[in-house]
């Protein structure tokens, strides 16, 4: 026979009206009367029972649940009691399985399943929500920080931070002109992402270059390394040296503002660009490694919920191979013929000088410069690196938590 808990006994003893229980279809609402404005609290009553934070369910440790729950986890569990006492501000269940468990109210406030704050949690701590912008409101959206600053202040790296996640672009000014000044900044964030071609790796004109970034040509809009699966997620270039010549000028493109025109305009196409895979590829050497690298995946990649993970352009890194059935082929070409022409009708330009660090999302923006001359006297050299974004909003969650 079921035995009400004794905690529970003295919490239903305790029950004050100033906070109210209402179950119904195994949705427990906690109503806070002594809060008003506050909205109420929602719950599954089997996800309260998954997340029971005693020592037999929860580990304080490895700030994680137990398994045993889940060995044998009984779906049909049901609340047989419930109360809360205001004094200590904590919710008390008895279940049918005989647990108890105790929940304190600001732990519930912060996972309310209302979807209110739901969608603030998602849009704001889980990750900042992007604002997509067009190449006439690259001013207004632009923002520069000090490199000195980033590295001394957490403040301003939060900021920095916050500024790339949500606008996905930022100018860090007055760097010194030294080979390890991205190091020093990615290890402000944690660490840098190592590719095939190195932690750090240097953008100037070379004879005989395998990569189409180290020609002097006009470098049209791209992502980086889409051939990657695990592509990285922020670009860092750092200007140690500009080229003097009218070229060399930096051209950003916010590529999910692009997808955006093209879903409310052209929604046939954007269709195609979200389903075609695409080869991408990079075949060459590095020093003493040699690679061949390859991802399919379409243009324009969404989630489960229609939202823009990931931009996938690259003209001279998408390859031959085409492994669509025939009749894609072209609807594909036309609908990516009208992705580069808005690409470019939207791009903002300026150039950059020696001691700036250009640093944007390289999922989501596509970035090129115009051509330039190149010679012993006149050289263009920047430093390059990348962050993945795990890492980056690993980073900002910690600055903002330890500013609350």
């Amino acid at each position: 026979m079921f035995q009400a808990d004794p905690q529970l006994s003295r919490a239903l003893a305790r029950l004050q009206p100033k906070a109210k229980l209402d179950l119904q279809q195994d949705q427990l609402r906690l109503v806070l009367v002594e809060s008003p404005g506050q909205p109420d609290m929602q719950f599954p009553d089997i996800w309260l029972r998954d997340n029971c934070r005693c020592g037999e369910c929860y580990l304080p440790q490895t700030l994680s649940r137990l398994p045993q729950l889940w060995n044998n986890l009984d779906t049909s569990v049901r609340v047989q009691q419930q109360s809360v006492d205001v004094e200590q501000q904590l919710l008390y269940i008895q279940w049918s399985d005989g647990h108890a468990s105790q929940y304190p109210f600001a732990w519930l406030r912060e996972r309310d399943f209302a979807l209110a704050h739901r969608t603030r949690y998602l849009s704001d701590f889980y990750r900042p929500a992007p604002q997509h912008w067009s190449g006439l409101e690259f001013g207004h959206i632009r923002r520069e920080f000090q490199y000195q600053e980033l590295l001394a202040s957490d403040e301003q790296l939060q900021q920095w931070l916050h500024q790339l996640a949500v606008y996905g672009v930022a100018l860090v000014r007055q760097a010194p002109l030294e080979f390890d000044v991205l190091r020093r900044l990615c290890n402000r964030v944690g660490f840098m992402r190592r590719t095939t071609y190195g932690d750090e790796f240097s953008v100037r004109a070379q004879p005989g270059a395998s990569n189409y970034a180290y020609l002097a040509a006009p470098l049209p809009l791209h992502t980086d390394m889409p051939y990657f699966e695990y592509k990285p997620g922020v670009t860092l270039l750092h200007t140690l040296e500009q080229s003097d010549s009218p070229g060399g000028v930096n051209l950003l493109t916010d590529a999910y503002h692009v997808a955006d025109l093209m879903r409310e305009r052209h929604p046939a196409q954007f269709r195609v660009l979200c389903q075609t895979p695409v080869d991408w590829a990079d075949i060459g050497r590095d020093g003493d490694l040699e690679f061949h690298n390859i991802w399919r995946a379409p243009v324009i990649n969404l989630d489960a919920e229609g939202r823009y993970v990931r931009i996938n352009h690259s003209i001279p890194q998408r390859d031959s191979h085409f492994s669509v059935p025939l009749e894609q082929v072209r609807p594909w070409y036309e609908a990516m013929a009208l992705f580069v022409r808005l690409a470019n009708e939207q791009a903002c330009s300026f150039k950059t000088t020696p001691g700036d660090v250009l640093t944007f999302n390289n999922l989501r923006l596509v970035h090129g410069r115009t051509g330039y001359d190149d010679t012993d006297h006149n050289v263009r050299h920047l430093v390059g690196a990348f962050l993945d974004w795990d890492i980056v909003y690993s980073r900002l969650r910690v600055l903002r938590n330890a500013t609350r």
